[in-house]
């Protein structure tokens, strides 16, 4: 049924607005992940949108009796922190301008929150240095015109959204015409489509109804209970995430079942994540030990009114001095990155982009005054750029390494009794320098630059550029250091988790035998998804 609509938006109206939105990525984060153009198990614009959203979804549940000014301002502040990945940057950047067009209001006429989501968009659009025709973007300026039109009508901000839509969507099916690679590929835009699930999301939300699902949807990998009542006799709230595990989700929820409530099992690949109101949290991290690593443990005493953590706080550390903060992608990469210069590791790369808020924790919980920023992936860079933004200029900078081989070449560049400035300079001119190369396994059936791809098979890729495909490592692996490490003196290669140790000496071996001027440097890197990472020197 159809919520009646006022002559203005209030706080509540805006709150349901955006928990439709996290339902409607609940649903289709699948469908959009499946979008994703190119066959490396990186497609994860639904997911990294999902998280985002969850963010948003766990601050503006708490909120009662807000004014439509302080949810956007909630929605807005968890989002900027929550942010994962380029699209969940973007995803943002949007909220962060319907904040700022909402801010100060009890609540909001059509025309008001009309313009707010215009300004959303803006904000958006700004977000990206380089504007690509055939993304997200341009389903944002579609949505933008939509929305300008129908407020200039003076329409119900149901009706609003409805033509916003519309116009999203009229510019989501050019996005193929726009794109080659969409094209070739039969699909439209997956961020684009993300933008369109927004919103309707909100729709729904507003009007008290259930989001679309667009396509079948696939178990979540993130759920929240938005209206569970603090239960006193599990106050601890307790969360943590396991790493190098190989446990399946059934077995967590088996071996966790009867030990609290509000239990919450998320796993990715070989990443499990836990939330539980417990009465003993020291009982269940016994129990996930078993599993793998732990990470990110949060323990909260909700009968605390201010949720203080239950660990003792540090004594302040006097900030001095210039460090590094680099992403790795396995505990093999993160010791090389440690040895060589990086004060602080964030772990993180295809498919486990890092939320905003680790880079900012990390940073204000360190011992350095300012601080150079290594994402060393494509998908990183945005949420990168944001934490600069939060924490300013001059106490942070980074270089916009996109692989592990950029990421490398500026660590070696690195010299602390310099400025920030010249490490910059001298940074950024190494990593430019770098090339890299890598195999991976296809996810998917697709073409790519003419190239067939079928599901499993290796892939490999030349600057991130896909440019053979093949059944043999071995065979893959040669065809691609043949394009990529033309008059190269040295290949190290970094061997994935799944890869014993046996087996990349093994195939070291065989690549020296198809070309004797390859010098060739074995390393395990621990990363998961790729089998091989190359830097080429």
């Amino acid at each position: 049924m159809e919520i009646k609509q006022e002559a203005a938006i209030d706080g509540s109206q805006l709150k349901m607005m955006l928990l439709g939105a996290y339902q409607s990525f609940e649903n289709n984060y699948e469908m959009i992940n499946n979008l994703n153009v190119f066959p490396v198990p990186d497609g994860d614009t639904g997911t990294n949108m999902l998280h985002t959203m969850a963010a948003v979804a766990e601050s503006v549940s708490k909120l009662e009796n807000a004014t439509i000014g302080e949810v956007g301002q909630a929605a807005a502040k968890s989002a900027i922190l929550g942010a994962r990945g380029n699209s969940g940057v973007i995803l943002s950047q949007l909220l962060h301008g319907i904040g700022k067009g909402l801010a100060g209001k009890d609540a909001a006429t059509n025309n008001e929150i009309g313009k707010a989501f215009q300004y959303g968009i803006l904000y958006a659009y700004r977000s990206v240095s380089r504007p690509v025709e055939g993304t997200i973007l341009t389903v944002a300026r579609g949505i933008a015109k939509g929305a300008y039109h129908a407020v200039r009508g003076g329409l119900e901000f149901t009706e609003v959204l409805r033509q916003a839509i519309a116009a999203g969507r009229a510019e989501l099916e050019r996005t193929p015409e726009l794109l080659p690679a969409l094209k070739e590929a039969g699909v439209v835009d997956a961020g684009g489509q993300g933008l369109i699930v927004f919103f309707e999301g909100c729709l729904a939300g507003l009007k008290g109804e259930v989001p679309p699902v667009f396509l079948s949807a696939a178990p979540s990998e993130v759920k929240l209970d938005l209206t569970e009542e603090f239960d006193l006799e599990y106050p601890y709230c307790t969360e943590f995430v396991v790493r190098d595990s190989h446990i399946e989700e059934k077995e967590v929820m088996q071996a966790l079942e009867g030990m609290g409530n509000s239990l919450i099992v998320g796993v990715v690949f070989d990443i499990v994540k836990v939330h539980i109101h417990s009465k003993n949290p020291g009982a269940i991290l016994q129990k996930a030990i078993q599993w793998g690593s732990l990470h990110d443990i949060k323990i909260d005493n909700m009968s605390d009114q201010h949720r203080e953590k239950l660990f003792v706080k540090q004594p302040a550390v006097t900030k001095a001095g210039l460090a590094v903060v680099s992403v790795a992608a396995g505990d093999g990469i993160a010791k090389i990155m440690k040895s060589i210069g990086a004060e602080e590791i964030i772990y993180g790369g295809q498919s486990m982009n890092p939320p905003v808020e680790d880079f900012v924790r990390c940073i204000e919980e360190g011992s350095a005054e300012q601080y150079i920023i290594l994402p060393n992936n494509k998908n990183i860079v945005l949420a990168v750029q944001q934490v600069k933004r939060l924490l300013g200029t001059k106490q942070i900078d980074f270089i916009p390494t996109n692989n592990l081989a950029q990421g490398l070449a500026a660590l070696i560049a690195f010299d602390k009794e310099k400025s920030m400035v010249e490490n910059v300079m001298a940074m950024r001119e190494q990593a430019k320098a770098a090339r890299s190369a890598a195999c991976s396994i296809a996810v998917r059936d697709s073409v790519v630059n003419g190239i067939k791809v079928k599901k499993g098979q290796y892939i490999g890729l030349a600057e991130e550029k896909i440019v053979c495909a093949g059944d043999q490592l071995l065979n893959v692996t040669a065809a691609t250091l043949a394009i990529a490490a033309e008059e190269a003196e040295l290949i190290s290669i970094y061997y994935g988790k799944d890869m014993p140790s046996k087996q990349a000496e093994e195939l070291a071996e065989e690549l020296k035998k198809i070309n004797g001027d390859w010098e060739i440097e074995l390393f395990d890197g621990g990363q998961p998804l790729y089998p091989l990472l190359m830097v080429i020197e």
